[in-house]
């Protein structure tokens, strides 16, 4: 008893120390959603959860309110940056990388606080942002992310913020960004707005290759990617890709899933030409394709 009991007022302080730093976003519809204190001045939330570019307001934990501006999002890692002017609460004190395992127990908070525990079911692996791009890894949880908790902090059992948690990067449990990550693409939001992905504007479905097919592949492996669908105007059509090529390999590198094709297409590789090994009507060869930056969603 007097061990749950530790446990207990641990975790309470926990949440304690961590909700100084979450605030309200009010950008959407409804239910406001929460956000992170993430450094002076800069509060990181969940971008699926900003459906506006103007007229956001925050709520801080003392309950003022205060206008943010738009700094950038990315779709991608389901991210948002809002820069605030004037008197902002300390920021969040962050966990280092590295430091979660499975089986450890965190808490995912919205603003309040409100609070949900569990434990960390999964780490490892990317996901994409309803096919928009990935984050660098994934936090798998077991707990529950209630209505308004996207954008909210995954905090560890000292208080810190270890990850941003989101419902919008799956639709079968709740997921949290590292906060290594987050700090990335804040960064590079702050710099630029956007985040560059690379886009060829092909859709793909896995295939096992048969038997007399596997000769022709030159070892790209047992599987490959049926084109499926090729939007208008986009790079793979332009280069003459046709719905039934069986994709392989780009610049050598074997291509098994979407995240193959993303670990590709880089946002260095932007403006880049790629070759692309297909097989079509039973032959293989090779489509060269110039890389685009991913359209911004329309909303």
């Amino acid at each position: 008893m007097e061990a749950l009991q530790t446990l207990s007022s641990d975790l309470a302080t926990a949440v304690e120390r961590a909700a100084r730093a979450v605030v309200a976003v009010n950008a959407r519809p409804r239910i406001p959603s929460s956000g992170v204190h993430w450094r002076p001045g800069v509060i990181v939330t969940a971008e699926h959860t900003v459906q506006v570019d103007e007229d956001i307001t925050i709520i801080e934990a003392d309950g003022r309110r205060m206008p943010a501006t738009l700094a950038g999002r990315d779709p991608g890692t389901d991210l948002a940056v809002l820069k605030v002017a004037g008197a902002a609460p300390p920021p969040a004190e962050l966990d280092g990388p590295g430091s979660l395992k499975a089986g450890h127990i965190v808490l995912a908070l919205g603003y309040g606080p409100r609070v949900s525990w569990g434990v960390v079911s999964a780490l490892g692996g990317v996901g994409r942002a309803r096919g928009r791009g990935e984050p660098d890894q994934l936090v798998r949880l077991d707990l529950v992310l209630y209505p308004g908790f996207s954008g909210g902090p995954l905090v560890d059992v000292a208080g810190r913020v270890t990850g941003i948690n989101t419902s919008g990067l799956s639709r079968t449990g709740a997921i949290a960004i590292p906060a290594a990550t987050v700090t990335r693409i804040t960064d590079e939001l702050l710099r630029k707005g956007r985040i560059a992905r690379g886009y060829l504007g092909v859709g793909l479905q896995p295939v096992r290759l048969p038997e007399n097919i596997k000769p022709k592949a030159g070892g790209a492996g047992e599987t490959g990617l049926i084109v499926v669908s090729i939007e208008p105007d986009a790079p793979a059509g332009q280069a003459g890709l046709l719905i039934g090529d069986v994709l392989l390999a780009l610049d050598g590198t074997p291509i098994t899933s979407m995240d193959d094709i993303q670990a590709v297409l880089g946002p260095d590789r932007v403006g880049s030409r790629v070759s692309a090994l297909i097989i079509r009507a039973g032959q293989s060869t090779e489509v060269v394709m110039t890389v685009a930056e991913r359209p911004s969603r329309r909303r």
